[in-house]
């Protein structure tokens, strides 16, 4: 039970409504109890002694205790929903909100899918152990106590015979169990990586249709699809193995029954009324005890989901704000690295070794290097998206981690290469950042992102919808969206990571034009693979695995003859053999 207790906080709160179900499952259960005991005077009473007088009064006390069971039955039932639900809704808004606060480390390992399974089905599969595995259980408890007492007051020896069979039942069940979970739990995680791999080709769509994919991706469907079969039927094999065992136990037990209690008729040890009586309590033994397999089931899959959604609960929040943390209105923008070295979590080898370089209010640094260089890595260690080895990052004169995340963040106007936008209005997705923006800053906003143009030749303008991930628009337009919606922040630190790499090289050009009047006193970094997205950069910092290869301003690297100029050489040297193909 050690899966419940450390979520007990979710539930424990709604204990009210699950005792006042327990309560009108007291009395469903005490109801159910008397069936035999009403059939035991019918026959001894009025059959035997042929009272028939008595049968209209018993069938209208059997008719109102039946009416009592319906009623009782439904708030036992409604209650105990109740119970589950409102316990798994704050379960769900604590992943979620949980989900907002890990940190980048955290998602570098994280799937989609599987997250999206363990926010569905694995929260599903607990709430329905709170609405009726709990119940069962506490009900298996009570029939089984009010049955034995009862059995006891009808035949002392007959219920020793029947208890017997008991300690075969319990191992039995123990042993299903012990085998039970473990599959419920490897389920789990099949069904998590089927999740994955149907999101990842959703996401991918365009890519795996671009390159004839298609039979790779059902491939790849079917291999997790079929891991999820053979998982199930396994299960199902542990199942039909031990449930006929249970019920072979339970029978056997009943024929005993029948050979001993009609003994103890013949004998005149026992009516025959209380025998009746005392077979079917026995049966109220034997199916819960049956019925217990499917209740462990369902214990086993709750306790699989509760151990799945804890790893989200109990992942740890290495990037917080400190106890002294202090909130700020709005930074100059001074950023200042001092001797940075940084390593990704579960990597071996430094994305940045002791990096050092100052930025002031209104300078433009350009970053640039080939692919896994630590470019990225600088800006993401501004933002505290992850915390560096060694080293101080400062901004203002005051290490980041002095700030706390929200003003720090709210500060920073980051666009990355991969512009992600929401299934909203493209107005709503410029003002995501300030849901308060009036129209004319959105405008302006989009006006210096290069992207008023092409909005207002949308159908509804502003208001147009986008679909999923930004569908009906090109790279480049989904870009200049994202540098809108950083922009309209009015940050005072920008990042533009290769954030004009899928625009034409005169719209290019346009929006940087626009940017130099967004870019004045503010802190602004560029990071791209083209030079000419970055030539007019104060200082451009060149990168080579994760060290300051060299730096300067544009005409100074191209003086030095070093990596910056083989970059220039080689793009260059490419558009010229273009314009002298053009010409000739």
């Amino acid at each position: 039970m050690e899966t419940f207790k450390k979520l007990k906080q979710f539930y424990w709160p709604y204990r009210k409504s699950f005792y006042i179900s327990l309560l009108f499952l007291l009395l469903v259960t005490v109801i159910t109890v008397i069936y035999p005991v009403i059939l035991q005077i019918t026959i001894d009473e009025v059959m035997l002694k042929q009272q028939f007088q008595y049968v209209p009064y018993i069938a209208l006390g059997f008719v109102g205790i039946m009416t009592l069971k319906g009623v009782f039955t439904y708030y036992n039932q409604y209650l105990g929903d109740l119970f589950g639900i409102k316990s798994v809704y704050r379960l769900r808004n604590e992943l979620y909100e949980k989900l907002q606060f890990l940190p980048f480390r955290y998602y570098d390992n994280a799937k989609t899918g599987d997250l999206m399974s363990r926010l569905t089905a694995d929260v599903e599969g607990f709430r329905f152990f709170l609405s009726y595995g709990f119940a069962e259980l506490i009900r298996f408890a009570l029939l089984v106590t009010i049955t034995l007492g009862l059995m006891f007051y009808y035949s002392v020896a007959l219920t020793f015979v029947t208890l017997l069979a008991m300690p075969f039942l319990a191992f039995v069940t123990y042993r299903f169990d012990k085998r039970v979970h473990p599959a419920f739990r490897g389920i789990r995680k099949s069904f998590g990586k089927l999740n994955t791999n149907v999101q990842e080709n959703i996401s991918g769509i365009n890519t795996v249709k671009s390159l004839s994919r298609e039979a790779h991706q059902i491939g790849k469907f079917n291999n997790s699809n079929i891991d999820y079969k053979d998982k199930y039927i396994n299960t199902a094999n542990i199942w039909a193995k031990y449930f006929p065992l249970m019920e072979f136990i339970g029978n056997a037990c009943v024929v005993g029954l029948l050979g001993f209690g009609g003994y103890l008729v013949i004998n005149g040890d026992m009516s025959g009324g209380a025998l009746v009586a005392f077979f079917s309590l026995v049966w109220y033994i034997v199916w819960p005890i049956a019925n217990l397999g499917f209740v462990i089931n369902q214990f086993s899959q709750a306790k699989a989901s509760g151990e799945r959604l804890l790893e989200i609960l109990e992942a740890e929040e290495d990037i917080q704000d400190l106890p002294d943390a202090k909130d700020i209105a709005k930074m100059k923008g001074y950023v200042s690295f001092q001797n940075v070295s940084f390593r990704y979590p579960n990597e071996d080898k430094s994305a940045l070794q002791n990096i050092s370089f100052d930025a002031t209010p209104g300078k433009l640094i350009g970053l640039i290097g080939a692919t896994g260089s630590g470019k990225t890595s600088i800006t993401q260690l501004i933002t505290r998206f992850y915390e560096p080895q060694s080293g101080r990052i400062l901004v203002d004169g005051q290490e980041v981690n002095k700030y706390t995340l929200h003003s720090l963040r709210n500060q920073i106007g980051f666009v990355l290469q991969e512009s992600f936008l929401f299934s909203s209005t493209i107005k709503s997705n410029i003002a995501y950042g300030r849901p308060n923006a009036s129209m004319d800053e959105i405008i302006r906003a989009a006006k210096m992102a290069q992207a008023h143009e092409f909005i207002m030749e949308l159908p509804d303008g502003y208001d147009t919808m986008l679909g999923e991930r930004g569908m009906g628009l090109s790279g480049g337009q989904k870009q200049r969206i994202a540098i809108a919606r950083a922009l309209i922040l009015d940050p005072s630190i920008l990042v533009l990571d290769d954030a004009t790499s899928a625009v034409d090289m005169q719209t290019e050009f346009n929006i940087q034009k626009e940017l130099k009047n967004a870019m004045s006193g503010r802190t602004t970094f560029i990071i791209a693979h083209r030079i000419s997205s970055l030539k007019h950069a104060d200082e451009i910092i060149v990168l080579d695995e994760g060290k300051v290869a060299e730096r300067g301003t544009h005409e100074q690297l191209i003086l030095n003859q070093g990596p910056y100029r083989r970059i220039y050489d080689i793009q260059y040297k490419d558009q010229k053999t273009v314009l002298e193909a053009q010409t000739n």
